[in-house]
């Protein structure tokens, strides 16, 4: 277990955690923004070869980084790559958590940080191919854009492909068009960036964004500087 706190949620979360004396965590490289000066670092490789390149080409870095408090208790001061919010989630041996691509932010080093592809409907959600999965025994932290909110799901519930930040193995899920498929609805999805759904179904829970980051890069899109001829 850790001691931990996470500080200026929702809008510019920051994790700061206390390990003691000789005690590790594994983080997303780049996650570090300060530590005491005896917490030692060193870059892990994790999933093995094919899996790490997957999560290359999904856009991903390859390495973990692992932090350890040698010899004596340190503060490790952790922010996300984006603003919004921080959730922890504690894994079980017989429950895993499944978290966006982007997501990830550290980990106990007990549990196994893997990439689950997603296929077909992963890419015709325009999201990335790959999820993270945590599986194990231990606590696991994950980020947003915007804040988090928890939503127990009994049954059935749809979320837009933008706004999942992660959710429980023991949810199933389906990605598909909102009111019905067909050409027209497609074609409206793909180029008006609307109407792409995921179907979660089953009991579990399941954490949503309030901000879409998508909608973002689209806002700031015309301001973007432009090359005269």
């Amino acid at each position: 277990m850790y001691t931990y706190d996470i500080e200026h949620s929702p809008a510019y979360a920051s994790l700061h955690v206390k390990l003691a004396a000789n005690q590790s965590l594994i983080v997303e490289a780049g996650a570090m923004a300060a530590m005491d000066s005896h917490i030692t670092m060193k870059s892990k490789m994790r999933g093995g070869i094919m899996k790490s390149v997957g999560r290359m080409f999904g856009g991903e870095s390859l390495f973990l980084s692992e932090f350890t408090a040698t010899g004596k208790p340190g503060e490790l001061l952790l922010s996300p790559g984006v603003p919004g919010d921080l959730s922890h989630y504690h894994c079980q041996t017989d429950r895993s958590l499944f978290i966006q691509s982007s997501g990830f932010v550290a980990a106990d080093p007990n549990i196994t940080i893997d990439t689950k592809f997603q296929g077909m409907k992963g890419f015709f959600s325009g999201e990335s191919l790959f999820l993270i999965k945590a599986s194990g025994n231990g606590d696991v932290w994950f980020s947003s854009y915007g804040a988090i909110l928890e939503i127990p799901v009994n049954g059935s519930y749809i979320v837009d492909t933008g706004y999942i930040v992660a959710f429980e193995d023991t949810l199933s899920y389906n990605v598909e068009m909102l009111g019905g498929l067909s050409f027209k609805s497609l074609k409206t999805s793909i180029f008006g960036g609307e109407g792409l759904v995921c179907r979660f179904s089953g009991q579990g829970k399941l954490w949503i964004q309030t901000r879409h980051l998508g909608s973002l890069i689209n806002f700031l899109h015309p301001f973007r500087p432009v090359k005269s001829d």
